[in-house]
């Protein structure tokens, strides 16, 4: 990413989940510096220094997914964790066979908007609720609260991307549901504040990242399909 796309990244307007917390924040402010009295003045300078993560934690820049519709995109901006064989989420109902698995750790400070891998159509939602262990560690996939998709490509074919609560993150979001038509890139969800997303390949497709690489959501090409 440039200079000028990371300086457009962190100046973005904020997600519509962002609006609560903006409201908050903000009216806290307001009316602990509208104030005289030296406590509540303390409370709207804290209020102002949250209304300021907010807007910076939710913000949603544009992206611009490749031309070419047989690639997997990053799901999710961050770091990736681990790229190793897994089995696919039984609830999904992708079969036992382990196919490759993509894990994008994202701190507070990457943006956190889930976007959709590839074309296609959501054919299966699971949630679970679970822990909140550090999401960099393997054994979230398996044991923290988290989001399932299931995602049918144009061709038949599955694949699957995995919305994990972190540490932190107390609040899984997902905007599409089951029989919802999506191109790559699309926004389909976000998780709050620090979370993990998986992405699992359908068989026989090799990703082409490694452990400790930078992703940007909607365009880092994960792999050839």
């Amino acid at each position: 990413m440039s200079l000028i796309q990371s300086i457009k990244s962190v100046l973005a307007p904020p997600h519509r989940a962002a609006l609560p917390f903006l409201a908050l924040t903000g009216g806290l402010t307001v009316l602990g510096r509208a104030t005289p009295w030296r406590m509540t003045r303390l409370v709207g300078n804290l209020a102002l220094g949250g209304f300021g993560f907010c807007l910076y934690f939710f913000r949603d820049p544009k992206r611009f997914p490749p031309a070419r519709t047989d690639l997997a995109l990053a799901p999710a901006d961050g770091r990736v964790v681990s790229v190793e064989l897994a089995t696919p989420p039984a609830s999904l109902g992708m079969g036992s066979e382990p196919v490759w698995r993509v894990a994008t750790f994202l701190s507070v400070l990457n943006v956190h908007i889930n976007r959709i891998p590839a074309a296609g159509t959501v054919t299966k939602i699971a949630y679970h609720a679970g822990q909140f262990l550090n999401a960099s560690l393997d054994k979230a996939s398996d044991l923290n609260e988290r989001n399932e998709l299931r995602l049918t490509l144009e061709d038949g074919r599955h694949m699957a991307v995995v919305q994990i609560a972190g540490l932190i993150a107390r609040r899984i979001v997902c905007y599409v549901e089951e029989g919802s038509a999506v191109e790559p890139g699309d926004r389909f969800g976000l998780i709050r504040f620090g979370s993990r997303t998986d992405l699992y390949l359908p068989p026989g497709v090799t990703p082409l990242v490694s452990t400790g690489q930078t992703m940007v959501g909607g365009e880092t090409v994960i792999a050839h399909l």
